[in-house]
């Protein structure tokens, strides 16, 4: 593809993770100014092919499983007040909890007209054999000459949208996945748009929502489940229960466990079913077992990750306060969440 002669500006938001840690005596550590001082002495990245780009490093850099929706505001009322600014955003992050980060930028965002990348790495950048220098060499490349208007994850050689993606692997350099929804882009030997769209910059200004933590449960079903468990569990002020249910959706039709789901939907607690299988989507009409679900009030989540099923949430839960309009839009596809199936509409 063509591309501008005029280098394009991007900004990175470096907010920890293994990407800009040091070699100590106790293992790797966050070091402020290290990663820093390590680009510095990596041409590469001052290439002509390259663009310019402002580091932002936060005080104090934080581990991602420190991460909360606190943290998510903060990330995205930066990008906000540097959106004039700049062409494109990197958001460099730890791989534990990127995919929530991720996921919950796309859903705060609204108007974006820009591309807004979040990557990181199993090694340091400063490491022998690192994944980081490739990975952040790539998000601002990408970020500058293929500017995809979504929030994105770049890991491996792959551009994934931000709210399809799930960590996969924990300790290999595939250490993402996007199993219902195939990559935006693939950066090999060639660069190859698969369900990406590069559109022109667009200057319109960034909405961001406001979210705040909220009590959102999350249960896994296994066989002989006491339903003392969800019993107890909404007795906690718990506003939403995402279930992580068998194969295609489904749970026992009978007993006690059914049950006590009915009582926390009467209770008002939105419950929300997720399968737990890697791949694949809810469709609770399939079988006996998931039309019981349906009967009492659990919405489908169809294919949503984990990730993006929780953040939707607290992102939902954050802007509106009617149950039935809630569970309207966890059924919507707001963002490129989902893939919701065709239904025919029969008089």
């Amino acid at each position: 593809m063509s591309r501008s002669t005029a280098r394009k500006r991007i900004y990175i938001a470096y907010t920890g993770g293994t990407i800009g840690m040091m070699k100590s005596a106790h293992g790797y550590v966050p070091a402020p100014g290290f990663l820093a001082e390590s680009i510095k002495g990596m041409p590469e990245f001052y290439r002509p092919e390259m663009p310019e780009f402002t580091l932002c490093e936060y005080a104090p850099l934080m581990d991602s499983s420190d991460m909360t929706p606190h943290d998510w505001q903060r990330i995205a009322q930066d990008i906000q007040e540097h959106y004039a600014d700049y062409d494109g955003f990197v958001i460099l992050h730890g791989t534990d909890t990127m995919a929530y980060t991720a996921s919950a930028l796309s859903f705060m965002f609204a108007n974006l007209g820009k591309p807004v990348i979040v990557t990181g790495s199993q090694i340091p950048l400063a490491a022998l054999r690192s994944d980081g220098q490739t990975n952040l060499l790539n998000a601002l490349y990408l970020a500058a000459h293929y500017p995809i208007h979504e929030v994105t994850l770049f890991f491996n050689n792959r551009l994934f949208r931000g709210n399809r993606a799930t960590k996969a692997d924990a300790d290999g350099f595939d250490a993402f996945a996007s199993p219902n929804f195939p990559a935006l882009l693939e950066a090999g030997i060639d660069i190859e748009m698969i369900a990406g769209e590069v559109e022109p910059i667009r200057h319109t200004p960034l909405e961001v929502a406001s979210i705040a933590a909220q009590e959102i449960g999350v249960v896994t079903l296994y066989p002989g489940m006491s339903e003392k468990i969800i019993d107890n569990l909404v007795q906690h002020p718990v506003k939403a229960l995402i279930l992580q249910s068998y194969g295609v959706g489904n749970a026992p039709q009978h007993g006690a466990l059914i049950k006590s789901l009915k009582r926390a939907i009467q209770a008002g607690v939105i419950v929300l079913n997720c399968t737990q299988c890697f791949k694949g989507t809810v469709n609770m009409q399939g079988y006996a077992t998931g039309n019981a679900l349906a009967d009492i009030g659990v919405t489908a989540g169809y294919d949503l990750t984990i990730e993006a099923a929780l953040t939707k949430l607290h992102y939902l839960l954050s802007i509106e306060t009617d149950t039935d309009e809630i569970k309207r839009a966890l059924a919507e596809n707001l963002r490129g969440e989902l893939t919701a199936p065709n239904v025919a509409i029969t008089d």
